[in-house]
This record gives structure tokens, sequence and C-alpha cells, in this order.
């Protein structure tokens, strides 16, 4: 793997929109806030031209979002790229993406969730250059900042550390608070479930994953190299860690079905599911219950509902790098080993 320089005091952060751009004015302060908390920890911060922009779902042309996303990739001060927001259209910016080009570069670490699986995924699975999956810009405007957010930044800074599932989780945004540096609104206990019957989990592999609604637009396109991927690290053995952001549960199935039976789940020690944000459960079925369905012949552990997605608080996953995973009476723990 092509793991990025350590994260250090003084380095500089660098923020660009290649999906959305952040324009409501709620979302501006925040903004505004989790810079200047990044500078009150030491680090510069920089945006691109379009983070606060936006048209259509879009913080600008897909060329131009690809030129901003070159623009830091390609600056030797920015150690690390965290993205302003998810978004839908991502993916129409990898068309303007040289990734023979991106090669020649100095790798470097990049954060971000939901729609920048576009990015995260596929600079794993082509480039074999790790990433953050975890909060974007806006939750560094949060004091004090909540453990997941100074986790990655730990990660990034290159330690390897031992994430330990929380107590509650947020099942209701407060997108409308006043307050920038409010926390989650934790109401919801956490409770990990082993839904493939096993009282206690314990896998390791190489992780690979992301947002379930991106993952399946790139089956079968040109930007699919998930089974040579897998080829190469098969002696690691793969840990597919996947949430959802809207789906109904026949969709989660098809999609499950269709990645099966794509052979990505060849040398898989076992999937690590989050709790899914918007689900529509057709036909009386439950996303557990879809992913049971889909994916119970496999015979290996299956985990659902854990501290990763789009459902806060989320761990700080490294899509790339290697992942002990364990998981007992509701309670789990990643450990992260940059290797």
């Amino acid at each position: 793997m092509n793991y990025p320089e350590n994260l250090k005091i003084g380095d500089t952060i660098g923020i660009c929109a290649p999906s959305a751009g952040i324009i409501s004015p709620e979302k501006i302060l925040k903004l505004d806030k989790a810079k200047e908390q990044l500078a009150e920890l030491g680090y510069k911060v920089i945006e691109t031209e379009s983070v606060r922009k936006e048209e259509n779902g879009r913080s600008a042309s897909p060329k131009k979002r690809a030129e901003e996303f070159m623009e830091l990739l390609k600056n030797d001060d920015v150690k690390l790229i965290i993205f302003a927001t998810g978004g839908d259209f991502l993916c129409e910016m990898l068309d303007y993406l040289d990734f023979n080009e991106i090669k020649k570069l100095k790798p470097k670490w990049m954060q971000g969730f939901s729609d920048i699986t576009g990015i995260s995924f596929l600079f794993n699975t082509i480039l074999e250059i790790p990433s953050m999956y975890s909060q974007t810009i806006k939750d560094y405007a949060m004091k004090p900042l909540f453990r997941n957010l100074t986790d990655s930044l730990e990660i990034e800074n290159g330690r390897e550390i031992i994430q330990n599932s929380f107590e509650l989780y947020e099942k209701e945004w407060l997108e409308d608070n006043e307050n920038p540096c409010a926390t989650y609104n934790l109401t919801e206990k956490v409770e990990w479930k082993n839904i493939t019957g096993e009282e206690k989990i314990i896998m390791q592999g190489r992780s690979l994953g992301g947002c379930l609604d991106c993952i399946k637009c790139f089956i079968g396109t040109k930007y699919d190299n998930v089974k040579k991927y897998i080829e190469k690290y098969k002696n690691d053995g793969i840990i597919w860690f996947l949430e959802c952001f809207e789906m109904n549960t026949p969709e989660v199935f098809r999609t499950l079905w269709q990645m099966k039976n794509s052979d990505y789940f060849k040398y898989c020690k076992g999937i690590i599911f989050g709790r899914p944000l918007m689900i529509r459960e057709d036909y009386e079925i439950t996303f557990n219950e879809a992913v049971k369905e889909a994916l119970g012949n496999l015979n290996i552990p299956i985990i659902c509902d854990a501290d990763i997605g789009h459902v806060s608080p989320q761990f700080a996953t490294v899509n790339g790098a290697i992942l002990k995973i364990i998981s007992e009476n509701g309670k789990g723990s990643m450990q992260t080993f940059l290797r």
C-alpha cells in the first residue's frame, strides 16, 4: 500500500468540494468554526474556490471540481485533504481525473464519507492509496471535538489506535441548531449485531468499502478494479466495511447479490455494516434481514449496526489498512494497522 506521509502539527489541511458545496448560512458558520478549531490545534487550513458554491447539487462543473481536487493533490504543502461534504454527483468528476498522473504524485491523506466513496474506494482499489472514511469538514466545528474526530487525526498522524464502540448514537440530526459548536444529538443505545449466529466475532484483514449507494455505480465499469485488488491482497484476506445512505431493502439485497456474483467477496474474512440512515423496509424486510438473505450463504461472519457511516458518531475507518474487528455482547472494537 502507498501510505501517505504522517500528518504533523504545522502541516496544511486543504478543503475542496468534489461533490456538493456548502452554501447555507448555518453550514457556512460551521465551516468557519471548523477552520478556526483546526487552526487552534496547530494546522494551517486552505480551501479551494468552489467550496462555498453549489448549483443543482454540484459545487462546480465536473472539470472544475477535478481541477480543484488536483490543485490540492499537487500542492506539496497540503498533507491532508478533508472534503467539504458528500452529495450525489462526484462520479461525473472522475472522467476528468488522470489516474496515471496521480500515480506520479506523492500520496496524501484524504478524509470524507458518503459520496466521497467515489474517491476513497477507487484510490484504494486502483492506486492502492489508503484514505480515511470519516467525517467531513463541518463536524470539526464541534467543541470539544468528539472522539471520532480526534481519532481520525490520530491515525493520520501515524498512530495505530484501537477504537471502542460508542455508548449512544444520533437518530436525528439537529441541522437547524444555531450553535455551530454543538455535539451530536445522542439518544439511542449502540448495539452491534452478529447476524450470522456467533456469540463473538474476531476478524482481521485488509479493509475495503464505503457507501453501498455509491459502490454499486462502479460495478462493471472501467473503474472496477476490485477483483485485481483482492487477488493481490488475498493473503491478507479482505474485510469489507459497508454502509447505506438511502435505499429500500430489495435494492440492498440486489446490490449485495450483484457484488457477490461479481466475486467481490472472494477471500473475504468478514463484513461489517454500519447503521443505515434512510431505509424503506419493503415487504416488511429489514436491512439486517436483507443482508442475511443476500450474503448468509457465504459462511463468513457478518456484523450489522456498527459505528460506521451516516449515523453518527462513526469510527475513523481507513480504507486500505489492516483492521482487526471484534464484536461481542452488542459491543465492538476496531484496531487499525497501517501496513
